[in-house]
């Protein structure tokens, strides 16, 4: 196999620079890792030739392959020596003016065939490339960390770049065994435009009093799958890499409503409350490990009262079929008994708004949420109107945990919290397909391999139905008045004439 690029570079000797370092020389290239800070570079090789003597003593490389790795990696001592170099990629501090500095230098020391890389996150290719003589042979190569575990890299074409520079860098990134993805230069490419739908929405749930951190976290793994809650997730990436990511992708589009960050981050960053790194986000860590207040227990309720499901609510036979199997009395008039539990599973409105266009006791009505097939979730998520009787609630509650199924109760909002965070997931991800940042295919591709979705967001759609994520976000727009939750172009379009979201692009 002839090899993309002989001679690398990476400047930066970070975690990012020696993981992308790491998989280039195991690629078969000679590598050249360069820092200001010298001891750095020695550590960097140290640290990797540290991972390659590991995995041979797992008996995953043998001693030969572990030698022929080490022998690729180098340390340079100035750029001068990086001028026999094909590619050149900088994992420098996110600061557009050194960035550009260091560019400019490199051109004037490269080769005029060099191929010049930003592995910026969040700063725009083109602003990165508009000193350069030769912007046509600059793009981005957005990796992950870490590296050589998270197996996406953006491939992100700037205005004036070469598409041939980016066919060769698509090339080398399949060598290095990772999954390239295309991107034009937009802000936060895909992964991290993607991304917004997911805490941003949660923040705004949990600022309205909702549920807490740990209610929101356990009902979006549970109900959706995700593998980390949002705030979780938070507390991995920490704060002060999320929060300006925020701000950034934000303002970068003019203060879209669909990206405002939130007051909650901002604060939390202020106070040094950023996370698990130091012990302290949204949990408190003691020895790597969150301290996670238990669920409410469920509630002895000695007898049920009968039970009325609303003829409009979603998916309505399957939660009859639900009751039938829990045991509860069934109540099939067309209105309830005075006695009765009331249901309701709405999509997007609130419990209040249906239970008043409805005409229902609001003190005896109970929402559900039946976004997601009950028997495709972990969880049951019930939601409670501001005059719903406690006794009400403690049957519903003690009812839909008949069967050993966990439970969370909230309080009321317009849509429950699955139905907003996933209706924005997939609503961003259709703006970004309608804004042609990328293919609908290599959006779900970078999303499930950069985030850990479960789905990409537009399979997640299809997989709902985009009839049901329109009629989430029109509901929400009538609840909120707010245009953060205006539907897509692009999914209205599809939606109105059941095209499948991952189809090839129009």
């Amino acid at each position: 196999m002839t090899i993309a690029f002989n001679q690398v570079a990476v400047i930066g000797a970070g975690a990012m620079g020696r993981g992308i370092a790491q998989i280039a020389a195991q690629a078969g290239s000679q590598v050249w890792l360069y820092d200001t800070q010298a001891d750095a570079i020695q550590k960097a090789k140290e640290a990797v030739f540290q991972v390659w003597e590991s995995l041979a003593t797992k008996g995953r490389l043998d001693a030969d392959t572990v030698n022929a790795y080490k022998s690729r990696l180098n340390g340079a001592s100035t750029l001068n020596d990086l001028k026999s170099c094909e590619l050149v990629v900088e994992a420098i501090v996110e600061r557009l003016d050194i960035k550009k500095s260091l560019f400019v230098e490199l051109e004037n020391l490269l080769p005029e065939t060099a191929v010049l890389v930003t592995n910026t996150s969040s700063l725009s290719v083109t602003a990165i490339a508009a000193a350069l003589k030769r912007p046509a042979n600059f793009a981005g190569y957005h990796f992950f960390n870490p590296v050589p575990l998270m197996k996406v890299v953006e491939v992100i074409a700037g205005l004036k770049t070469n598409p041939a520079v980016c066919e060769r860098l698509t090339e080398f990134a399949t060598q290095m065994g990772h999954t390239p993805v295309q991107a034009n230069d937009t802000p936060g490419f895909i992964v991290n435009h993607a991304g917004r739908g997911y805490g941003t929405e949660a923040l705004r749930i949990v600022s309205e009093g909702v549920a807490d951190f740990a209610t929101i976290d356990r009902i979006l793994k549970d109900q959706v799958g995700f593998k980390l809650g949002p705030f979780e997730l938070f507390d991995l990436t920490a704060l002060d890499v999320s929060h300006p990511v925020m701000e950034s992708i934000y303002n970068q589009y003019y203060q879209e409503p669909r990206y405002r960050p939130s007051v909650i981050t901002a604060q939390r960053l202020a106070g040094g409350v950023v996370g698990k790194k130091v012990g302290e986000g949204f949990y408190t860590y003691v020895e790597g490990k969150p301290v996670i207040a238990p669920e409410p227990p469920v509630p002895e309720v000695k007898e049920f009262p009968p039970v009325w499901v609303s003829p409009r609510a979603s998916r309505r036979l399957e939660l009859l079929q639900l009751l039938k199997d829990l045991g509860a009395t069934i109540e099939t008039g067309a209105s309830p008994s005075p006695q009765a539990l009331t249901l309701v599973a709405p999509l997007g409105f609130d419990v209040t708004t249906v239970a008043v266009v409805e005409r229902l006791d609001p003190a005896r009505t109970v929402g559900i949420d039946m976004l997601f097939d009950d028997a495709a979730t972990k969880r049951r998520v019930l939601a409670t109107n501001p005059a719903t009787r406690s006794d009400m609630r403690d049957a519903a509650h003690a009812l839909f945990a008949k069967d050993g199924k966990a439970v969370s109760v909230v309080r009321d909002s317009g849509g429950f919290i699955t139905q907003r965070v996933v209706a924005n997931i997939v609503n961003i991800a259709a703006d970004m397909c309608q804004q042609r940042v990328c293919t609908p295919q290599d959006l779900d591709i970078a999303v499930t391999l950069g985030l850990g979705y479960p789905v990409g967001p537009l399979a997640l759609g299809n997989k709902l139905g985009p009839t049901n994520v329109l009629e989430v976000l029109f509901n929400l727009q009538t609840v909120y008045g707010d245009p953060r939750y205006r539907p897509s172009p692009w999914l209205r379009r599809r939606g109105a004439i059941g095209l499948s979201l991952l189809q090839t692009e129009d």
